[in-house]
């Protein structure tokens, strides 16, 4: 199991955001058990998520709490009262107000807080959803930047091929009212690999396709069907060949020529 590309698909900051289903709870709960990178890294997600919350902390205004405190002192104040009198209102049960400033404090706290809850929810769902669009974007420049290196290997790859001394190169222009077209097979007759470069060749339509045929011992051979390649396509392997020619057929080719749809030829030299 890739544990690195498992933590980076953004499963943990689902989990402890409790955005995920119960499938994968159980699932990230089971493997966080096998596998201690996975209890790190949730670890580490809800120690960000406090630190952050702790950073951004919002407490009631300072004259709030002033004035609870100033409203129950004058509850229990009375100067007129009697020492005994005070005592014994002391050990008294509360009064009716003291509990309704009490409820009022409460009631504050209570919408503080909720405030507050509602402050950081929306800013771990935005993070949450920024990050999920950080992921995708590197996901995707991930796959751009492969996709990159490997047209650039095959590039070079070919360049190689084409610069080597032991390829004999076949050109191959268009035949008549195919003049402006044009295909170069390097053929190694030692090793008997083929390589062709489809320098101008029109894309054909869906239900056609290019098809190579090499000239052995005056009869034509299959060597296979054109993609689309980062430089040079690799084709099949071909002995003892004369000529080389490309004809256009239905996709997937066919097992002998269709010479009215005959696009490029050329002899080998040499």
């Amino acid at each position: 199991m890739d544990i690195k590309a498992y933590i980076e698909s953004g499963i943990i900051e689902s989990y402890v955001l409790g955005m995920a289903d119960d499938q994968e709870r159980a699932e990230l709960e089971q493997l966080s058990r096998q596998y201690p990178e996975i209890r790190a890294a949730i670890d580490a997600f809800e120690l960000s998520l406090e630190q952050t919350a702790m950073a951004n902390a919002m407490n009631p205004a300072a004259h709030v709490k002033a004035n609870i405190l100033a409203e129950i002192a004058d509850e229990f104040s009375d100067k007129t009262a009697p020492a005994s009198t005070a005592k014994l209102v002391s050990m008294s049960a509360p009064s009716t107000g003291w509990l309704r400033y009490v409820a009022a404090a409460s009631v504050i706290l209570l919408v503080v807080s909720a405030a507050t809850n509602v402050y950081f929810y929306r800013q771990f769902r935005d993070a949450s959803t920024q990050y999920q669009a950080l992921l995708l974007e590197k996901t995707s420049l991930l796959a751009q930047n492969q996709a990159l290196q490997a047209k650039g290997l095959d590039l070079y790859q070919g360049m190689q091929i084409m610069s080597d001394p032991s390829y004999t190169k076949v050109s191959m222009p268009g035949v008549k009212a195919e003049e402006n077209k044009l295909a170069t097979v390097f053929w190694d007759k030692k090793n008997n690999e083929v390589y062709l470069l489809t320098n101008r060749l029109p894309k054909t339509s869906t239900d056609t396709q290019y098809q190579l045929w090499a000239i052995v011992d005056g009869k034509p051979v299959d060597a296979g069907m054109v993609d689309i390649c980062n430089g040079l396509c690799k084709m099949k392997n071909i002995s003892n060949a004369s000529a080389f020619a490309i004809t256009l057929e239905k996709r997937g080719g066919s097992p002998t020529p269709n010479l009215d749809q005959l696009q490029v030829f050329g002899g080998v030299n040499g």
